[in-house]
């Protein structure tokens, strides 16, 4: 008997845990179990095929607001190739619209609802052994041999330590995101928010986490993101993790953690101080600065809090933070929303993600939002329309500013640039409002750019703002340009460098002798050096703008260093060259 578990994922890049855990706790019996991972940029007809090729005995699908369209349509197919093969479901997306979702698809054989590895475990014995039967099954909705609809009781919640580590083979997660859990559930009642229906919060043992760390750390994986709802929802349990981590630190690997920063102490501010930077980055969910919507959706954190600790962060220089907004909230209109974006945006993260609200089966918002006259789509993901404060029309105005912001700020491509373009505007909402509104009169947003045309319309948008300074963007835009990585083409407005040629060749020349200036390039010659990193002429001293926002024109010489990065913004180094040849870091 086989048993096949699909799961299809928004990327390849992404991999489903909850699937791989579903196997791992069953054990021996996983012998049955076969896993297959799609994403939902697979044709529906390859996956069919995949699928009836495997097969399978019974399909279990894994649903989410991202898949669940795609495995509905596959579902149906299936069902016709497959006519006698039953199928299951589990996953948030069908865990509290389960006996509606049965009746509008017959060819559906039952729910797993709650936590899936101890009712997967019972139903897959249903199917290899004939016991439990389904009437003993707790947590699932199923059909009855009447063919009625029938609901049983919720699984108890497990103890976490319990379930198995998942990755025994690192080789199948290579290019791949590495999900790791150490708690379940969350203290808070965010209204918008599924986890606020599963309030009892547990842990895994720290003896265990630890051991399982160490194996990410043994492996040298690239990051491992933290799925944990409110990693620091028990202070004792969060700050162990993070002193391990700074005490066993490899020197590669990346921790994710989303976090409550307003429940960050003293204690933890000196722990994350000393760690290395890039070994750690924060997500922290603001949503929203206005006090009457942020009551509204249940979120009681003071923004004050949260802005002391972020800044104290930023001075650290050593940890990416990410901070969210939700559009679309109780309360919030437009100029709210602008608000919102400017003291968050104030706070200087290095990113700053624009959501919009998300009407949850399950969640509080899904039976508040006719309260709230909150308009949304009937169909996954289920996104806001518009609500009694802010129109449809508003809502695809910030749909356009978010594009923007991911390209220009985000990206971390254009940070000179946009620092100065900030000072031309009152506020910084008010820049990308303007960049949006360039980008749709301009009939840009249905256009694939090239990574260099993304520079030409910034410079173009900078003209319309601020055409008495042209000399100023082509230089801030050369920095940010070379700044990312060695391009082949140059910038139509960069400094013509054929002048230069010859300082240039006699300067890699040197350093190949003497290893002056380039750290880690002593095995390379001077044509290497040369293709290796970028030697670039401006007319200003990059290192004074950053520091004190002003120009100081003169001719500076700076080599961007792409062999060593910074590791928050993945920018290059880059070591500026004065007239008297004196070395400068940006920091």
């Amino acid at each position: 008997m086989k048993f096949l578990l699909a799961a299809i994922n928004a990327k390849y890049i992404h991999s489903n845990p909850a699937i791989y855990s579903l196997k791992a706790y069953v054990g021996k019996r996983g012998d049955h179990v076969d896993l297959a991972e799609y994403t939902i940029n697979h044709l529906p007809e390859f996956i069919l095929q995949d699928i009836y090729k495997r097969k399978p005995d019974v399909i279990g699908f894994s649903c989410y607001i991202w898949n669940i369209t795609m495995v509905k349509r596959v579902i149906r197919d299936i069902h016709q190739v497959l006519p006698n093969v039953p199928i299951w479901l589990g996953g948030p997306e069908v865990s509290f619209d389960g006996v509606s979702l049965l009746k509008q698809m017959p060819e559906v054989s039952g729910i797993m609802f709650g936590e899936g590895e101890r009712i997967f475990s019972h139903v897959l014995d249903y199917y290899l052994f004939g016991h439990p039967t389904k009437e003993q099954i707790r947590g699932i909705i199923y059909r009855n041999e009447s063919n009625q609809i029938c609901i049983n009781e919720q699984e108890p919640i497990m103890d976490l330590s319990e379930v198995p580590f998942l990755y025994d083979d690192f080789q199948k997660w290579e290019n791949r995101v590495i999900y790791y859990e150490t708690s379940r559930g969350c203290p808070f009642r965010c209204s918008y928010c599924l986890s606020s229906v599963d309030r009892q919060v547990r842990f895994r043992d720290l003896a265990v986490v630890k051991r399982e760390l160490d194996v990410f750390l043994s492996q040298r994986v690239a990051q491992v993101k933290l799925v944990d709802r409110t990693f620091n929802a028990k202070r004792s349990h969060g700050l162990e993790i993070w002193n391990y981590l700074l005490e066993h630190d490899n020197g590669v690997t990346n921790f994710h953690f989303e976090v409550s920063v307003d429940l960050i102490k003293e204690e933890e501010v000196a722990v994350l101080k000393k760690m290395r930077p890039g070994l750690i980055q924060l997500e922290i969910g603001v949503q929203t600065t206005n006090p009457q919507t942020a009551k509204a959706i249940c979120r009681h954190a003071s923004f004050e809090q949260i802005c002391n600790v972020v800044r104290t962060i930023n001075t650290f220089h050593n940890i990416h933070q990410h901070l969210d907004l939700i559009a679309g909230l109780p309360y919030e209109d437009y100029e709210s929303f602008g608000r919102s974006f400017n003291d968050v945006y104030a706070l200087e993260p290095e990113q700053l993600q624009m959501g919009f609200l998300k009407v949850l089966k399950g969640s509080p918002m899904h039976e508040q939002a006719e309260q709230y006259g909150i308009h949304y789509s009937e169909y996954p993901p289920y996104e806001v329309l518009f609500t009694k404060w802010l129109s449809y029309a508003d809502v695809l105005q910030l749909k356009r500013i978010e594009e923007v912001l991911e390209v220009y700020y985000n990206s971390g491509q254009f940070a000179m640039t946009m620092a100065y373009l900030e000072t031309k505007f009152e506020t910084a909402f008010a820049l990308y409002e303007a960049l949006a509104n360039y980008y749709e009169r301009n009939n840009l947003f249905s256009v694939n750019h090239s990574r260099m045309t993304r520079y030409d319309h910034l410079k173009a948008f900078a003209m319309e703002v601020d055409n008495q300074d042209e000399n100023a963007y082509n230089n801030l835009l050369t920095y940010d340009y070379n700044a990312r990585e060695k391009a082949k083409k140059r910038l139509a407005f960069s400094n013509d460098l054929s002048s230069y040629w010859e300082q240039i060749k006699t300067f890699y020349q040197q350093e190949a002798k003497q290893h002056r200036w380039l750290n880690g390039y002593e095995a390379y010659n001077s044509r290497q050096l040369e293709h290796m990193t970028q030697l670039e002429v401006f007319d200003f001293d990059p290192f004074i703008w950053k520091k004190q926002k002003k120009f100081v024109k003169q001719q500076t010489w700076a080599i961007f260093d792409y062999k060593n990065r910074d590791p928050l913004t993945n920018n290059a180094s880059v070591i500026l060259l004065n007239e008297e040849m004196s070395e400068k870091k940006c920091e």
